[in-house]
């Protein structure tokens, strides 16, 4: 059985997802991520504000491509008539959907009345959705977590009346707003929502996913219909094609050697440059490179010079030598 959202957005059997993260999931790295086999993703989230203040920002991120489909774009907000407007903008930059985020549990959002703090009201929740389920012509979903803290675990409720008022399907984070993203994620309560008789939207487990292993023993426990995976995918797009070879043929492919990891970073590079030029593209690639060579022995000199240099040619220059001066056997 495929697992579909709304009409036209068929998944297959078993999707993986890319979770939005804000400064992560910009086109250059869902470019490699897709290239690994992810079957769909989500714009960073965008904030409804901007939109309708027209900030640069905001803008960009609407910015999608032909090969990243299907794809969402992330809205988050505190004012309904915003979150209403800016569905519509989103309509515009065709999307395959539109997912809003109750979710995001940090302060700057989640103090503001946006994001996790929704979980605190849940008739506005309702309300919120209700308004860009009317406003677009477009599937929306919404991404949210098992509640605001330990004493007040709603889920069930915001399943069944987010579901009720038009939602194609939900994404689930396994902790509550309060443990922000400490301790383990319980994934028990996921599984609750999925065995819900009422329940017939797509339900997705995000939260811990950092190996085939857990990917593969979590897909049988918790009965989801997918699974969204976030900060593993960081420097490691390879997850992604790794779980699906395990699915598909039940062994284990090997992790990445030194020389696909360097292609990858430069695919990313390259990519990060071309939507954001120069000196941007350089400059965000940096939070990237330690994730890309994670493990890899004795590898604080060349790191440091990647997150100094500001030509291109060099930086490039510093990974063929990371190609050429790390053993081809290691992998990770």
């Amino acid at each position: 059985m495929s697992v579909k959202i709304g009409e036209n957005i068929d998944l297959g059997e078993f999707p993986l997802l890319l979770a939005p993260m804000e400064d992560v999931s910009d086109p250059p790295f869902r470019y490699v991520c897709k290239q690994n086999g992810v079957d769909m993703m989500y714009t960073e989230f965008i904030s409804s504000e901007g939109l309708i203040r027209d900030a640069a920002k905001s803008r960009q991120k609407l910015d999608i491509f032909e090969y990243e489909r299907p794809i969402g774009i992330q809205i988050f907000g505190s004012d309904i008539e915003h979150m209403r407007q800016s569905a519509e903008i989103c309509t515009q930059a065709n999307p395959d959907l539109i997912d809003i985020n109750y979710g995001c549990p940090v302060k700057n959002v989640a103090c503001r009345g946006a994001g996790a703090s929704l979980l605190q009201d849940i008739d506005k929740m309702v309300a919120m959705t209700k308004a860009v389920v009317e406003a677009t012509y477009l599937p929306v979903t919404v991404k949210t977590r098992l509640g605001w803290d330990d004493n007040t675990k709603n889920v069930y409720e915001v399943a069944e009346r987010l579901q009720d008022i038009g939602i194609k399907a939900l994404a689930i984070h396994g902790r509550t707003r309060a443990q922000m993203y400490k301790g383990q994620a319980d994934w028990s309560m996921i599984r609750d929502v999925k065995r819900n008789p009422r329940i017939h939207i797509p339900i997705f487990g995000n939260g811990d996913i950092d190996s085939v292993e857990k990917a593969a023993a979590w897909r049988q426990e918790f009965e989801v219909d997918g699974i969204m995976i976030g900060r593993a995918s960081i420097g490691y797009p390879w997850i992604f094609r790794e779980i699906k070879h395990f699915f598909n043929t039940g062994e284990i492919l090997d992790g990445p050697t030194v020389s696909e990891r360097v292609d990858v970073c430069l695919t990313h590079l390259t990519k990060s440059i071309e939507w954001k030029g120069d000196k941007t593209g350089i400059f965000e690639m940096r939070r990237h490179y330690a994730n890309y060579f994670k493990g890899i022995p004795n590898f604080k000199e060349y790191r440091m010079k990647l997150v100094e240099l500001m030509d291109v040619r060099d930086i490039m220059e510093v990974l063929e030598e990371i190609r050429h001066n790390f053993a081809e056997e290691f992998s990770g």
